[in-house]
C-alpha cells in the first residue's frame, strides 16, 4: 500500500496539504483542463480512485480545492509521484493538446512505466499519430490506446460517448472504467472497442467531420430563415424547438433552438446577431475531408462544411467584396410558411447524405487500414452523449444490422424513401436561395452528391477521353474487356493497352 502526503507551493498564498493516500490509484490523468478535469471527476464519481497530475502544479492544486470532495484523488506534483501513485499494470491518460504536447507526455511517461503499462491519448489527436505512437510504445514493451471522447465538457463529466482504440488486451484493463463513466442509451454504454492502432481516433474525426456539416446545414437553414423567410431570431427558435421533436430530433438542433433564444444582456438584441460572422475550426474537420480525398471517398458535404468556416475567416475581404461585387437583393418568400417545411425537409435530407458520406469513409477506412470497423456499433455509441447525438442514429443502427455491409446508407430503403420524398422541397430550397443569392454550399452539394449518385451514367465518360488525349491515361470502352489508347495528335487509331 502506497502512502503519501503531497503539498505544493502556491506562489504566496499559504500551502496546501492533501489528505493522506492509502490506495493505490486504479488509473490515473495528467493534463487538468476542463476536458481533462471533468474526466478525472467521472472516473471518481464511479468510486474508482483516481491520481491526478497537470504539468503545472496550481491548476492540480486547483483541482484539488474544487473537487476532492467529489471523490478519492491522489494529487501528484512531478511526473515520477503521479506513475507511483498507481496500481499496475499503470492505466494513464493523457489530456493535452494534440500533437507535440502529446509527445512530450509520452517521452516524459515512458522512462518511469514497466512493460505491459497502458498509456490512453484520450484527446483529439490525428489518426497517424496514434499509430505511430502505438508502434513506438509497442518497441518499449508498452501499450498504447487513442481513445476518441466526444460529448464537450459537460460529456466529460456526466457521460461522454467514447470510441476506444488500440491493444485489444489493454482495453480489456480499462473496459469497466470507460463503460462507466459512459453514457448510456436504452441501459447500453455508449462506449465500444472500435479496433487496433489509431481506428478509436479515427472513427472521432469523422464523428467530427459529421459535426461540421451538421453545424453547417444548420447555419445555412438559419440563414434562409432570416434572409429570405425574414423572420427574427426568436421565431426560428420556436421553429428548431419544434423540429427537434420530429426527425431532426438531436443535441445539435435542440441548442440550436436555446441560442438563438437568447437575449443578450448588454444590448437587448438576440445574442446571435452581435456575435461575430467568423467560426473557429480546430482541424478535425480538414483531417477528415483530406483523408476522404486520399481514399478517393467523395465527402462533398463535411468539405464544403471545412470551406465555408474558412470563407467565413475572411471576414475583411468579405467587407470590401460586399461593396464592389453584385448579386441579387434577397427578398422575403411569398408563402413563408412553405419555405419552412421546405428548409426542414431539406435539412433532412442534406443530413442522411451528411452521415451516408462519413459512414462510407469509414468503410472505405476500414479496409484501407485493416481495422474491421463495426459500424452498426458507431451508429450506436453515437446515440448519447457525442455531439452529433440524434433521433435517427437508432435508424442508422438497425440499417446495420439487417444489412450488414453497407456500401452506402441512400441504398437503405428507410433512408431511400425519406430522401425520394424529401427531394422536391430539397431542389426548391436550393432554386430559391440561388435566386436570392444566398450561399448554401452543403445543402447544394448535398443535392448534388445524391444526383450523382442516383446516375447510372455520368459524364467521367468525357474526362477519361481527356486525360487520354492529354496525357495517355487509357480508358475503358461498354462494348469490349480492356483498355484503350486512341492515338490522338498522330493517326486518331485506337490500341488496346492491355493486350
Amino acid at each position: 500500500m502506497w502512502i503519501t502526503t503531497t503539498s505544493f507551493s502556491t506562489r504566496g498564498r499559504a500551502r496546501v496539504a492533501f489528505p493522506l493516500v492509502t490506495e493505490l490509484s486504479r488509473i490515473g490523468v495528467t493534463g487538468l483542463a476542463v476536458m481533462g478535469a471533468n474526466l478525472a471527476r467521472n472516473i471518481a464519481r464511479r468510486g474508482i480512485p483516481v491520481a491526478v497530475h497537470n504539468r503545472t502544479s496550481a491548476r492540480t492544486e486547483e483541482f484539488m480545492e474544487a473537487y476532492s470532495g467529489e471523490g478519492t484523488f491522489t494529487a501528484a506534483e512531478s511526473t515520477e509521484e503521479f506513475v507511483a501513485a498507481l496500481e499496475r499494470p499503470r492505466r494513464i491518460i493523457v489530456m493535452v493538446k494534440a500533437g507535440a504536447p502529446v509527445d512530450a507526455v509520452i517521452q516524459e511517461l515512458v522512462p518511469l512505466l514497466d512493460e505491459g503499462d497502458i498509456i490512453i491519448d484520450a484527446g483529439n489527436s490525428h489518426f497517424p499519430d496514434t499509430i505511430r505512437r502505438t508502434q513506438e510504445c509497442a518497441e518499449r514493451g508498452l501499450r498504447f490506446m487513442g481513445v476518441g471522447v466526444s460529448g464537450g465538457e459537460e460529456g466529460a463529466l456526466n457521460g461522454p460517448s467514447i470510441m476506444p482504440g488500440g491493444d485489444p488486451s489493454a482495453y480489456a484493463e480499462v473496459e469497466e472504467i470507460l463503460t462507466s463513466i459512459a453514457a448510456q442509451v436504452d441501459g447500453t454504454p455508449c462506449c465500444v472497442h472500435v479496433g487496433p492502432d489509431g481506428a478509436g481516433h479515427y472513427v472521432k474525426m469523422v464523428h467530427n467531420g459529421i459535426e461540421y456539416a451538421d453545424i453547417q446545414l444548420i447555419a445555412e437553414a438559419y440563414d434562409l430563415l432570416t434572409h429570405v423567410a425574414g423572420l427574427d431570431a426568436p421565431a426560428i427558435a420556436k421553429i428548431f424547438e419544434e423540429w427537434n421533436s420530429g426527425d431532426l430530433e438531436s443535441f445539435l438542433i435542440e441548442i440550436t433552438a436555446k441560442v438563438l433564444a437568447k437575449t443578450d444582456e448588454k444590448t437587448g438584441r438576440p445574442l446571435v446577431d452581435v456575435i461575430v460572422d467568423q467560426a473557429g475550426q480546430k482541424g478535425t474537420g480538414t483531417w477528415t475531408a483530406i483523408d476522404a480525398l486520399n481514399l478517393g471517398v467523395p465527402l462533398t458535404g463535411i468539405t464544403e462544411a471545412v470551406f465555408a468556416r474558412g470563407i467565413s475567416s475572411l471576414r475583411e475581404e468579405r467587407k470590401a467584396a460586399s461593396k464592389v461585387l453584385v448579386g441579387p437583393n434577397p427578398s422575403e418568400a411569398a408563402n413563408r410558411t412553405d419555405l419552412v417545411e421546405d428548409i426542414r425537409q431539406a435539412l433532412y435530407a442534406s443530413k442522411v447524405v451528411a452521415y451516408a458520406q462519413g459512414f462510407a469513409q469509414m468503410r472505405a477506412a476500414s479496409k484501407n487500414y485493416g481495422w474491421n470497423l463495426d459500424l452498426g456499433a458507431m451508429a450506436r455509441i453515437w446515440r448519447g452523449g457525442c455531439i452529433i447525438r440524434a433521433q435517427f442514429l437508432n435508424r442508422i443502427t438497425e440499417a446495420y444490422e439487417e444489412h450488414g455491409d453497407l456500401e452506402n446508407l441512400l441504398m437503405v430503403p428507410y433512408f431511400t424513401e425519406a430522401v425520394a420524398n424529401a427531394q422536391d422541397a430539397w431542389r426548391r430550397v436550393v432554386i430559391t436561395a440561388t435566386e436570392q443569392g444566398v450561399a448554401i454550399p452543403a445543402f447544394a452539394s448535398s443535392l448534388s452528391y445524391y444526383d450523382a449518385y442516383r446516375r447510372e451514367r455520368g459524364p467521367a465518360n468525357l474526362i477519361q477521353g481527356l486525360r487520354d488525349f492529354f496525357g495517355a491515361h487509357t480508358y475503358q470502352r461498354i462494348d469490349a474487356e480492356g483498355w484503350y489508347h486512341t492515338r490522338w495528335p498522330q493517326d486518331g487509331v485506337e490500341v488496346r493497352t492491355d493486350a
